[in-house]
């Protein structure tokens, strides 16, 4: 009985933060009340309370229900010390992208977070959380770029977390101009092809591709071979 109620209770508390994802993206935050939303969901807004403190928390789990797996990839990625960090990296924000143009809910979240929400009176509270989630964004992608670049060998032409700060605010840019008219361009494609240029200029890539080791380059240089061969170090397969 005690396993049904949870399970009872977890299923009261989606259908409530379903419920304030359409109604948000129809009517906007402001005009939407807990009220509402409890009758959307089909319960009572002691209900809504039970779960939530106000609507700025539900407002949170909203967001955290889509924005959590990003988070966590993200961070993940940024601290693959093994493999080339920049594949991993690259991957879960291509991934993001994708997700974003593809998955309804993921859409119609950040839609609201975008374009549907006040800083103001009860929901003042989100500004820190949007700022706190900026934070551990950046965070993220600066320890990404100083693996990678520690990987491929080079040195930034800016510190990592200029680097990071600037890639940051070219997604949210894309992300937010798709919002507005998803139509007007190929949010993936689009932002591939931003990404790559931007790690061009950061000297991640090379040509279009991922920037190799700095021991791998030296491998290819001319006179490499033959100093490897006069040392003995390789020797010609037999047959």
């Amino acid at each position: 009985m005690a396993r049904r109620t949870k399970e009872e209770a977890l299923a009261t508390r989606n259908r409530l933060i379903d419920a304030a994802e359409r109604l948000f993206q129809s009517q906007g935050v402001s005009q939407t009340s807990l009220q509402h939303i409890a009758e959307h969901a089909g319960t009572t807004r002691g209900a809504v309370y039970w779960h939530f403190k106000d609507k700025a928390d539900l407002f949170n789990a909203m967001m955290e229900r889509v924005t959590l797996p990003f988070e966590e990839a993200t961070r993940a990625a940024g601290r693959d010390e093994h493999g080339d960090p920049l594949v991993a990296f690259e991957q879960v924000i291509v991934g993001m992208l994708r997700r974003t143009s593809t998955d309804p809910q993921v859409h119609r979240v950040f839609d609201i977070a975008t374009h549907m929400v006040e800083y103001t009176g009860e929901m003042a509270s989100l500004r820190q959380r949007h700022l706190a989630a900026r934070d551990t964004c950046i965070a993220d992608f600066t320890r990404a770029f100083t693996l990678a670049a520690q990987h491929a060998g080079v040195k930034l032409p800016v510190p990592s977390r200029a680097a990071a700060q600037g890639l940051h605010a070219l997604l949210s840019g894309f992300v937010q101009n798709w919002l507005l008219e998803p139509s007007a361009f190929d949010l993936v494609s689009a932002g591939r092809r931003a990404l790559r240029v931007y790690l061009a200029g950061l000297g991640l890539r090379d040509n279009g591709r991922l920037r190799r080791p700095r021991a791998a380059r030296a491998a290819t240089r001319p006179g490499t071979l033959s100093r490897c061969i006069s040392t003995d170090r390789i020797r010609p397969s037999e047959g």
